[in-house]
């Protein structure tokens, strides 16, 4: 069985050292709320799939849901990178959830109680990383998170 490391190393302007990761993640819900799942796929610098995660929330908004798959990358990622290391590491969160992006962002404001405690246990997560940043993109672009949210809605199905 061939071991490979679950990380790779990246350049960031020319600096070696620095790890580079992209996040695509993606949540769900059928109902809004009804049953609903996150999910989320983590590339290194190469483009190499390190780690994907898929779990079924319970009852609750697709929101709740788009935010969960983000906490849950970066609860993932951060078995991966080493304490040391997160302060050299880049991360790019892409997702179609536009809520979420431009509230990371401060674009705009959390008004929902649950949505609040959510970004707030989001921004503590990533605080240790030293760069992260936020993208909107297409759900097109976003499939891979979004068969993984989708098949934790399917193991709600019993």
């Amino acid at each position: 069985m061939e071991s490979h490391p679950p990380a790779t190393f990246g350049y960031s302007l020319g600096i070696v050292g620095v790890m580079h990761f992209t996040i695509h993640a993606d949540g769900g819900s059928r109902g809004n709320p009804g049953p609903s799942g996150a999910g989320a796929m983590i590339r290194d610098a190469l483009g190499n799939s390190v780690a994907s995660v898929s779990q079924f929330l319970g009852t609750h908004t697709n929101n709740f849901a788009e935010y969960e798959a983000v906490i849950l990358a970066f609860e993932t990622l951060k078995k991966l990178v080493p304490e040391n290391k997160r302060d050299k590491t880049e991360v790019v969160v892409k997702m179609d959830s536009e809520l979420v992006v431009k509230q990371m962002r401060g674009e705009y404001k959390v008004k929902n109680l649950t949505l609040k405690e959510q970004h707030a246990r989001l921004k503590k997560i990533i605080a240790p990383f030293g760069t992260v940043s936020f993208i909107h993109v297409p759900r097109e672009q976003n499939s891979d998170a979004d068969a993984l949210a989708n098949a934790a809605m399917d193991r709600s199905v019993v």
